[in-house]
């Protein structure tokens, strides 16, 4: 099933990806509404023309024309948000999110959903250092991923749905990806990543004035550093076990760079540099 220009969608949570969402769909002709808890955002979509309608409370009547909610939400606030309004939503809506971590909410959605909706978990690679709706920009989505994580209780018409939600608000590449398996790689390819740049801009003391003299190579390693603490320190501890493990995997890489640095051992580091230069560049092959 794909989607099509009579399906009603709602956004809940018009923050960053919420908004982005909606300028994508309204811009493509899609019907887009919208429920948040700050009546600004509400205001400010509206003024921009991102939304049709929008409430800043639980609209019983815009939940219950929606054929198609995503769920742009922190997850402990997304599972409190079914658990407590799922009776509003109609018979048949299909119900996605973009949530960064996903066995536990998968399970906990799909554990309480009444059996006449359907939940397909989606993560979109995309985001930007500033939170928002008002800095919400649908080119985000240009050149990135999106992955779809499916189930065993996911029917062939949602997943398709799904996917081609990805297409239609501009992702370069759809994937599949069981919840497991994208949580694995997630606490690898985003989530290291972030405990990297958190520690690069930690581990100097503070009194240091190190704007004044970095270039490029540290400011692109820790563009990613300036975070919202409440969403990403959730994510972290969501998804512990395979982020410590990664962490382990970086650990022993570094300390291998170490070894080979003190004991002087070029031929050695150069052969880590080669290896590292050949995988980045099959990254910039995708480009």
């Amino acid at each position: 099933m794909k989607l099509n220009k009579n399906h009603k969608i709602l956004i809940v949570g018009l923050g960053l990806l919420g908004g982005s969402y909606a300028r994508a769909l309204t811009k493509h002709g899609y019907s887009v509404s919208a429920i948040t808890r700050d009546q600004s955002s509400i205001d400010y979509a509206l003024e921009q023309g991102m939304i049709q309608k929008g409430a800043a409370f639980v609209d019983e009547a815009l939940c219950a024309e929606a054929d198609i909610v995503i769920f742009a939400l922190y997850p402990h606030v997304f599972v409190e948000w079914i658990r407590e309004n799922q009776r509003y939503l109609k018979a048949g809506a299909i119900l996605t999110d973009v949530t960064g971590v996903k066995s536990c909410v998968v399970e906990q959605i799909h554990g309480m959903l009444r059996s006449d909706l359907e939940f397909i978990a989606a993560h979109p690679m995309a985001g930007r250092e500033r939170s928002g709706v008002e800095n919400s920009d649908d080119s985000i989505f240009r050149g990135a991923n999106y992955v779809v994580t499916p189930t065993s209780v996911n029917t062939p018409d949602a997943i398709e749905l799904c996917e081609d939600l990805g297409w239609k608000l501009g992702f370069a590449r759809v994937s599949r990806l069981s919840p497991e398996e994208h949580d694995e790689i997630i606490a690898f390819v985003s989530q290291l990543t972030h405990c990297i740049a958190i520690s690069l801009m930690t581990c100097q003391p503070t009194e240091q004035p190190l704007e004044d003299y970095t270039g490029d190579s540290f400011r692109d390693l820790t563009r990613i550093a300036r975070m919202n603490d409440e969403m990403w320190s959730e994510l972290f501890l969501l998804n512990k076990d395979a982020l410590l493990e990664q962490m382990s995997l970086f650990q022993d890489e570094l300390s291998k760079l170490k070894i080979l640095l003190r004991e002087g051992n070029r031929e050695g580091l150069r052969d880590m540099m080669r290896k590292s230069t050949a995988r980045r560049a099959l990254f910039d092959k995708k480009i």
